[in-house]
């Protein structure tokens, strides 16, 4: 079968190339799709790189989310047929015409919802939806995020708005605004704005921000963390800049301030089933009702592996980019 993959770790705009790899078989409990779409995720791009937490021996297809068609089913598997329309995260190797998914995570897609919108809406938008309810937020609460026009960030101000959570968005340009709000999400301010943090307190007015979700590490940080509420929560998804938090010591102690990790691979693992269907189902409904928008900025074949990457890592994108074998 045709694949994306990389020999080595690497840039992913040089290691990332195509190629040809065996037609993987599903074990027990497993199934095989046969790919239509495939995302290109952040974490994706960090795995290539050697610096994500998994790391998967070499060669190594990349991808880690899809949607497609069940072309075979493994011993024991039950409750899904082959030609059955379906989607899986947390898997390795789906930038491939097929590839092999645990039963239990695979969900079926309904025809109300499109292949752009399947394909991407598990990985990204669940992990926005553990985040909200790790976040532990009661409806009229605000929060606070950085990098918020981010898949993750888009996804978790459009789930907060249906839950009637305040979500105070921070973007890092001004045209980041706008293009929130064409995705239908307010209360969106640019950093670039020198006067940007009076902007946010003006517009939480006499609330009171009770969580903080950190994309960008840094002085970022630390800047959250001054407008958090006494007794908030600071929780770091990510370090878009990769360098250390940047907290001050007094903002911590005065506030009686939390500050946690957030890892959507572990709060999965630990979530139970019966939550973890609860959640997918809110999704589905959503994304069936329009309420969750999850654009795509382009379409690339596997080939163009390489090409992809690059899109993916352009700023000031409208949307992912995906992959179509």
């Amino acid at each position: 079968m045709r694949v994306a993959l990389h020999d080595k770790f690497g840039d992913p705009t040089v290691v990332l190339h195509g190629g040809e790899m065996p037609t993987p078989e599903p074990s027990a409990g497993e199934v095989r799709i046969r790919t239509v779409l495939a995302p290109i995720h952040n974490h994706d791009l960090w795995t290539v790189r050697g610096q994500y937490g998994y790391k998967p021996t070499l060669p190594a297809i990349g991808g880690s989310e899809g949607t497609g068609v069940i072309d075979a089913l493994g011993e024991g598997v039950t409750g899904l047929q082959i030609g059955q329309r379906v989607s899986a995260a947390s898997v390795h190797g789906s930038w491939a015409e097929q590839f092999i998914a645990p039963a239990r995570m695979v969900i079926p897609m309904p025809d109300s919802i499109d292949d752009n919108t399947a394909a991407q809406l598990i990985a990204m938008p669940l992990s926005a939806l553990m985040l909200l309810e790790f976040l532990q937020v009661e409806p009229g609460q605000w929060i606070l995020q950085n990098a918020a026009n981010g898949a993750v960030g888009k996804a978790l101000a459009m789930l907060a708005k249906a839950r009637g959570v305040h979500c105070l968005n921070l973007v890092r340009r001004d045209a980041g605004v706008a293009e929130m709000e064409a995705l239908g999400i307010d209360n969106t301010v640019s950093t670039a704005q020198a006067d940007w943090i009076e902007q946010v307190k003006a517009r939480v007015g006499n609330g009171a921000i009770v969580a903080a979700v950190d994309s960008v590490g840094g002085r970022a940080s630390g800047e959250l963390m001054t407008l958090l509420a006494e007794g908030g929560t600071l929780v770091s998804f990510g370090s878009m800049t990769g360098e250390p938090m940047q907290i001050g010591s007094g903002d911590v102690i005065f506030k009686q301030a939390t500050v946690k990790g957030f890892w959507g691979s572990k709060v999965s693992q630990a979530m139970a089933p019966d939550d973890k269907r609860r959640l997918v189902g809110e999704l589905l409904k959503l994304a069936a009702a329009g309420g969750l928008s999850l654009p795509v900025d382009a379409v690339f074949g596997l080939d163009q592996v390489a090409e992809a990457a690059k899109a993916s890592l352009e700023p000031g994108r409208n949307g992912k980019v995906l992959l179509r074998p």
